[in-house]
């Protein structure tokens, strides 16, 4: 973009001649092979950006910022309140250390399209791994280091990767993790053979390393040798990212190089209004997409200096610490999910702790992850005067659909609204038939194809499955999988999803995964899981479960059990502490559970009885559990 552009004129010439606009965007990157072709149209009626052009994303992060004359300026600040460590390191010095990271993985046989799982806490490591792999042109597929062993040996075996990058613990508020056992036993248990494993050691847990396997991350970095970066098509893999489907099975989304890199340059100064050398925070973690985009690509892609902070929004010490992080450091934006600042407000309601510190550099805040709820939303308003910037997005687009683009001239705002759709997002809201629905209508939220570039580009290894989820439901759209509306002026409200996800403090879960964990109890039947609304996280999970005939077990005995089993097959952040021991679950005469009227009652609405249910009175049974009203 440049800076006389505005919005209403990007919008449409992304619209109207999209080649050229991202053709524009595209120019702003330091390609070593220039793209002739900008769009491609696939086989399959999906598309590709930049076919014939070549990079490497890594070199454009670092490379290319160092040749600029920002060497010495930070690139990362890293600030662990679990540990005290912080640190501020440039982009020579990251330069350096990716590198070498790169040159390490060669010597362990990685090359141009392999796979490398990284399982890391929130330390430098883990960006120097993740821009390793991208400076040889291999995949990286980043795991939340919270997840269980289980959960880690369906990726190693979905993307076949030979080498896992780990360290021996992540630190929490209040424990240490040991993360080596967990990654021992994920290994033990895949089918596809890890052949390396490389280990950060912290001070806080040594981890017992395997001579014909496992090397120490140090060691290794110290005895590799600097490799330079390799030139990869534009279409090339760049990275793995799973997300949780409703089958259970989670999805790898691929994203590309090239259509990443644009986006990732063009949104950081778009979206949030970035510029080189200013100080950008998502408050993220790595193992998710806020963390790629947010923590690592876009501000490096960009010239900007990125935070990376080991803590939570609370208890590291207390509710002050992202204020603390804004003022020493001087952050210009802030992104965090809305659960964090719920969380905080709950700590410090009149924002008290805020007011110790010097935030005058400060300039907005953005919040994505979940639906940004209005109270939260006044909060943030009252007590900072600011503009608070709601803005929405998925794993699978990799960047904002909507937002109120700091990077052009802020809109006025409206509270439940992620205001307008970015240029190269066509957005429809449909009826379940594939026809507009008119303004204030909720319907399913899907987009035009094509997609603009930084999307993602198929699901790995199973393309029948990125077809059937996204683009065969509303032929020429994608589907989104989220419901909303869009009001007489064109904004954006979501609602929530149409399918069985449940967003838990910003973490996308499959209830149908957490259903296979139930469902394998000895004395549950049946079951279901629903997002019930919560105060502070957003949804929380809450299991509707049918003992078998003959059990006698206490709720509070059975609820103690299923917890545990969810906590050790997908881990603490599903947040699973609540079960119903019901008579029956309703359905549809052809065996559908009735989920959607089961949230309804759980979140306090009134219901309307569906024509098709098989057995009516079983919703007055569930009702007097759950909640709720007939309509």
């Amino acid at each position: 973009m440049t800076r006389t552009s505005t919005y209403q004129h990007d919008y449409l010439q992304a619209l109207e001649q999209p080649e050229m606009f991202w053709a524009e965007q595209a120019a702003a990157l330091n390609w070593q092979t220039p793209p002739k072709t900008i769009l491609e149209p696939g086989a399959d009626g999906y598309y590709r950006w930049f076919p014939d052009g070549r990079l490497n994303t890594a070199w454009l992060a670092l490379d290319a910022q160092v040749a600029a004359g920002r060497g010495e300026q930070a690139a990362l600040i890293y600030d662990s309140p679990v540990t005290g460590a912080r640190e501020h390191i440039s982009y020579r010095q990251l330069t350096e250390r990716v590198a070498r990271c790169a040159g390490m993985l060669r010597e362990l046989g990685v090359g141009r399209g392999d796979r490398v799982i990284i399982y890391m806490p929130m330390v430098p490591e883990a960006v120097v791994a993740m821009l390793g792999c991208a400076r040889l042109g291999a995949v990286h597929c980043v795991v939340f280091g919270g997840f269980a062993a289980h959960e880690l040996a369906v990726r190693i075996d979905d993307a076949q990767a030979d080498v896992v990058i780990t360290a021996s613990c992540g630190i929490e508020v209040d424990k240490v993790l040991a993360y080596k056992p967990l990654v021992d036993a994920a290994i033990t248990e895949a089918r596809h053979t890890v052949k390396h494993c490389v280990v950060l050691q912290r001070l806080q847990c040594q981890a017992e390393l395997y001579q014909d396997r496992d090397l120490d991350w140090r060691q290794a970095m110290a005895n590799a040798e600097p490799v330079e970066a390799v030139a990869v098509a534009a279409t090339d893999p760049l990275y793995i990212l799973y997300t949780s489907g409703t089958t259970g099975k989670p999805k790898g989304v691929v994203r590309d190089h090239g259509g990443h890199a644009v986006a990732m340059r063009y949104s950081m100064e778009a979206v949030y209004g970035m510029q080189p050398g200013d100080v950008f925070w998502a408050a993220s973690d790595v193992g998710w997409v806020v963390g790629h985009s947010y923590i690592v690509y876009g501000p490096l892609l960009s010239g900007c200096t990125s935070v990376l902070y080991e803590g939570k929004p609370v208890r590291t010490p207390d509710a002050g610490g992202f204020w603390r992080v804004c003022a020493e450091y001087k952050v210009k934006a802030l992104f965090a999910a809305p659960t964090a600042f719920r969380a905080i407000r709950k700590e410090d309601p009149e924002a008290d702790l805020a007011k110790q510190y010097d935030l005058s550099h400060l300039q907005r805040l953005f919040l994505a992850g979940e639906r940004l709820d209005p109270p939260t939303w006044a909060w943030l308003e009252q007590h900072f005067q600011r503009p608070i910037i709601d803005h929405w997005w998925q794993t699978e687009t990799g960047w904002a659909i909507a937002a109120n683009p700091a990077g052009y001239e802020l809109q006025q705002a409206k509270p439940g609204s992620a205001t307008w759709p970015m240029p190269g997002f066509q957005l429809s809201v449909l009826d379940d038939e594939g026809q507009p629905v008119p303004a204030g209508v909720q319907g399913n939220i899907a987009l035009k194809l094509p997609l603009p570039p930084g999307c993602l580009s198929g699901i790995w290894g199973n393309p029948q499955r990125f077809r059937d989820g996204y683009l065969s439901h509303f032929p020429g759209f994608y589907q989104s999988g989220d419901a909303g509306y869009l009001d007489e002026d064109g904004y954006v409200f979501v609602m929530g999803r149409t399918d069985d996800i449940i967003n838990v403090a910003g973490h996308r879960l499959s209830t149908g995964e957490m259903e296979e964990v139930l469902g394998s109890h000895p004395a549950v039947a049946e079951c279901a899981v629903i997002g019930v609304p919560d105060e502070l996280k957003g949804e929380l999970p809450l299991g509707l479960v049918v003992l078998k005939n003959g059990v006698e077990l206490q709720e509070p005995q059975l609820c103690a059990e299923l917890s545990a089993l969810v906590r050790r097959d997908i881990g603490a952040l599903a947040c699973f502490n609540r079960a119903l021991v019901v008579k029956r679950l309703p359905k549809t005469r052809s065996g559908k559970i009735l989920r959607r009227i089961m949230r309804q009652m759980a979140a306090g609405h009134s219901f309307q009885t569906p024509s098709t249910i098989d057995d009516p009175a079983c919703l007055d049974e569930l009702a007097n559990q759950l909640g709720g009203n007939r309509a």
